[in-house]
């Protein structure tokens, strides 16, 4: 009697794909605990033991002289505020991958942008795992979808997504999620990471192949990162990140990866009852709420790719009641605010150590840029001494470790930004001011934090 086949099987963790032969507490990979999963290794997909890689012909080299580029590579889609974020909307052949938090308004934001490209002439396939036809249609009837180049299909079977791309021949197919859809050669359950990954790469072909731009959204998981492996973010051409609190109306699209345009691009949309609203001047819209006269509110320009923000710091200060003070930052980094609180204590002589300190970017905002620090260190000496910062004036700087106010990139921009806000002043690094910007709003230089908060704070 023979022996029946045990199918092979692997461990594989579920936060970045390392594989194991045997079951591992930590993942020596990425460090994360108890993420190990048993899956059956995946069917054997070697050349001649696989249909599709039977019918792939091999492609030929080319000199760079053959190679051709056509002038409607990119898709406009008419929302601006996307088609900023892509560099100037989708590229044909291209894999785009939109993630965020459940709910944020992914798939509302992806309709929208099928609708306006399947009105322009292009066909558009939109594939969903998660929904039926008859949920999509209410939804796009609530966001007044109704192209007749829009195709909807519920499957979840990447081999029948294949065959009816194989049949229309669409010039946009989205994928609506990616964590739904599997191969049926793999017996690993959806979601997972080798169907994820096979799923990609799968998709990636296509997409290269056929000149298809395609679309994936991806959900996030509690850490911040797209579900499954991270060889997903490597592998597409385009990352943005839908970004947003639940109890904001607004929501930030951003680029984290873009090989045909500029990084860390953002757009920014309100998330209304007919969809997604693009927001044209987003400095006014986050100053729109800011109360001019009460301590610890300052407004810093930050630059977001190419578009300058004004946004206002709002800071609160405490005597600390209940032991060691706290350092609660919203918006920003823990670390940058302990160490400006470092410098105001040490440079500026503000006696911070036995307070608490809240610090927040208004609007649900999340900025990184060194050139913030002016303004929530502003925000802090404010609320500390309990005096209003003059209202009519703008900041930025970077801040030192000796308390000197460095230079920053791109203040032209800046200026431009607060002079169209209606700021009097702005308050700048003493560096950056070899040539000349604006006779419309006065600039004052500042070479040290003592003299920034002396012109700042009245």
């Amino acid at each position: 009697m023979k022996n029946k086949l045990i199918p092979k099987t692997n461990f594989v963790c579920q936060s970045c794909g390392f594989e194991n032969s045997k079951w591992l507490g930590k993942c020596p990979s990425c460090g994360g605990w108890n993420t190990f999963v048993e899956e059956i290794k995946r069917a054997d997909l070697r050349p001649g033991k696989n249909k599709a890689a039977r019918q792939s012909a091999p492609t030929l080299p080319q000199t760079l002289k053959e190679i051709e580029i056509r002038d409607d590579q990119r898709l406009m889609s008419g929302i601006s505020e996307f088609d900023r974020v892509t560099g100037g909307g989708l590229v044909s052949g291209s894999l785009t991958l939109i993630g965020g938090d459940p709910g944020i308004g992914k798939s509302t934001l992806t309709l929208q942008l099928v609708d306006r490209l399947a009105s322009s002439g292009q066909k558009v396939l939109y594939v969903s795992g998660e929904e039926s036809p008859a949920q999509i249609k209410l939804r796009a009837q609530r966001l007044k979808v109704d192209s007749d180049n829009l195709l909807l299909l519920s499957e979840t079977v990447l081999e029948s997504v294949l065959e009816t791309v194989h049949k229309l021949k669409p010039d946009i197919l989205v994928m609506d999620s990616i964590q739904t859809i599997y191969r049926a050669d793999l017996e690993s359950a959806p979601g997972s990471v080798g169907q994820v990954r096979e799923c990609g790469a799968e998709l990636m072909r296509l997409a290269k192949t056929d000149n298809l731009a395609t679309i994936l959204i991806g959900h996030v998981t509690k850490e911040g990162v797209i579900a499954g492996p991270r060889t997903l973010e490597h592998m597409v051409d385009t990352v943005l990140y839908l970004e947003g609190e639940r109890h904001h109306a607004y929501r930030i699209l951003r680029s984290v990866k873009n090989r045909f345009g500029s990084t860390n691009e953002i757009g920014v949309f309100e998330m209304q009852e007919a969809g997604m609203v693009e927001v044209a001047n987003p400095s006014q819209v986050f100053l729109s709420e800011r109360t001019r006269e009460i301590p610890g509110s300052t407004v810093v320009c930050s630059l977001e790719g190419t578009r300058p923000l004004l946004v206002e710091i709002q800071a609160l200060v405490a005597p600390a009641s209940y032991g060691n003070p706290q350092r609660v930052p919203t918006g920003f980094n823990h670390r940058r605010l302990s160490m400006l609180l470092a410098v105001l204590e040490r440079r500026a002589g503000l006696n911070l150590g036995m307070h608490d300190v809240f610090a927040n970017i208004a609007g649900g905002l999340k900025l990184d840029e060194p050139a913030i620090d002016l303004g929530i260190a502003a925000a802090v000496a404010s609320a500390f001494k309990n005096r209003n910062a003059d209202p009519d004036t703008a900041v930025v700087g970077e801040i030192g470790l000796g308390g000197e106010i460095r230079s920053v990139g791109q203040l032209d921009k800046r200026i431009n930004e607060a002079q169209k806000l209606g700021f009097k002043r702005m308050i700048i690094p003493a560096h950056n001011t070899k040539d000349k910007y604006s006779d419309k709003i006065k600039l004052v230089e500042v070479r040290y934090l003592s003299d920034a908060l002396q012109a700042l704070i009245v």
